[in-house]
Formats: C-alpha cells, structure tokens, sequence
C-alpha cells in the first residue's frame, strides 16, 4: 500500500509542479529538489486512505493529497534552514539550503506552500473547506506556532506542556488536517469527519514520539540525517519528559486510541489501521 500510494501521489506531483526546466529553473529545481527527494509520503496516503475509509475511490482526494504533501515540504525546507535546525541532511540528501543557497531555499518553501492553496482549491469536492482546514493547519495556532514553541523550548528544563503543544502543532496538525481534507474530499459524514480528527491527533503525537526515539536510537544511515541532535540542542522530547519505558508505553497507548478511533468510518479503514501500526513501529 505505502509503495503504491507513494508512485500514486509522486506522479500526480510530478504532473502538477512546475518542471525544473521552467524560470526561474533554480527556484524550480529547488522546490523539486526537496519535493522528490524521498520519504514515506505519510501525510497523502492519509489523505487518500482516508477518503477510502468514506467509500470514495483514491482519486477523490488527488488534490488535496498533493496540496497536504506541498505543504508539509515547506514546513522541512524552513525547519532545515540555518536560522532554525541548521540541518545538513533530509532524507539522506543535503537539505535545499546546503544546494541552492539559504535565499532560494527560503524562497522555493514560500512557492511550495502557495501552491499547496492552489491545488486544495482545484478540490472537486468541497474546495472551500479543504483550502480552510490546510490554512487552520498552516497558521500561527497549528505548525508555526508549534515550531516557535519548538525553537523557544530549547535549553530549557523538560516540560510536559510544553511538550504535548509541541507534539500537536508542529507534528500533529498537518496529520489532523490530512485526515480530515481526505474525509471533506469524498463527501464523508459528520460522524466519519469527528473519527479522523481523533484517530488523526493519536496518530500525531505517536508519531512524533516514534520520531523522538529514532533521533536518540536510530543510525544516520537509518534515518537519513543527523541523530541525537534533539538531545545536543537541549530539545523538549518524548524523551526528555517521559523517559525512554515512559515514551515507548505512551506510544503503545496512542496507537490503540487511534485504532479505536477507526470504528465510526462507515467503509473499509484496513489501510489507516496498517498505517498506525507501521508508524509505531518504525525504524527509520
């Protein structure tokens, strides 16, 4: 499913950026560069197995896949960026910055976001409401404030509040989002939309919490970047404020909420139970 849904998505993402060739070919190429340099694709097979679980065909939710997937590299090229995470490395390729330089790098994340509105809005269902849900989820109480948070938190002594907002906006909300534009673009019911907003908020913080124990665990060659700089920034992690046994039981607990969370779509949500039981598990 993940290799499937991954061809799926790169060739619909391949047809709607611009090509590497067009001018200005250096801010193309770097927002290509970035776009396609690998990764799980986690956010719009959400999206699309979402839209599935309301008994609408993958295609319903092309879309809004590709905006969430446009997104969410936008959110990685601004976190790599020397005034942030200084990352040398995403997904075992230099980071856009270390190729194209910081200001182009700033800038092909500003284009890649742009056009994730662009494409919600080509939605064929409900485009109003998905471009509404992805700006909730972009905005400044979702993913930058998280990542302010995020920024602000470093050095200083664990926290589990600070903790939790960290994990839901910076991590979670694009989870949530996903889920829920995939519902809004099959047309689900209310009660299908309320179920992935809280298997998607589960998933989210398992997720990040998996994301924390890889960063301390993990090998660079796993992961595909830098390990334990989460601890040598001083960052607030699952980690930090629960332990390794405390994080890898709240783990465990968040998998089984979002699971149980998957019983009030009305169609078949095998693929999101495969996805949440894959991510808890995860090595790289």
């Amino acid at each position: 499913y993940l290799a499937d849904g991954a061809r799926w998505i790169e060739t619909a993402l391949d047809r709607l950026v611009p090509p590497a060739d067009a001018r200005p070919q250096q801010l193309h190429a770097a927002m290509r560069h970035s776009l396609f340099a690998g990764g799980k694709r986690l956010r719009p097979l959400l999206c699309a197995a979402s839209a599935e679980a309301c008994r609408a065909p993958r295609n319903a939710a092309l879309f809004p896949a590709a905006a969430i997937e446009c997104l969410h590299t936008y959110t990685l090229i601004h976190d790599d960026l020397p005034c942030m995470d200084d990352d040398d490395l995403r997904r075992g390729q230099p980071t856009c910055h270390k190729v194209y330089g910081e200001a182009v790098a700033l800038l092909a994340g500003d284009a890649l976001q742009a056009l994730a509105f662009d494409l919600a809005a080509r939605s064929p269902s409900a485009p109003l409401a998905i471009v509404r849900e992805l700006a909730a989820a972009a905005g400044p109480a979702a993913v930058v404030g998280g990542q302010v948070e995020d920024i602000l938190g470093e050095g200083l002594p664990p926290d589990e509040d600070r903790l939790r907002f960290i994990q839901q906006h910076k991590t979670g909300d694009l989870i949530v989002c996903a889920c829920r534009i995939g519902v809004l673009a099959a047309a689900g019911p209310p009660r299908a939309l309320d179920a992935a907003s809280r298997f998607a908020a589960a998933l989210g913080e398992a997720f990040q919490i998996a994301d924390d124990l890889l960063n301390a665990t993990a090998s660079p060659d796993q992961l595909g970047k830098a390990v334990g700089s989460d601890a040598a920034r001083g960052k607030t992690t699952a980690l930090s404020v629960y332990g390794l046994p405390g994080a890898r039981q709240r783990l465990d607990q968040l998998t089984a909420d979002a699971l149980d969370a998957l019983r009030d779509f009305p169609g078949d949500t095998a693929p999101l139970d495969a996805l949440a039981r894959h991510l808890a598990t995860r090595k790289c």
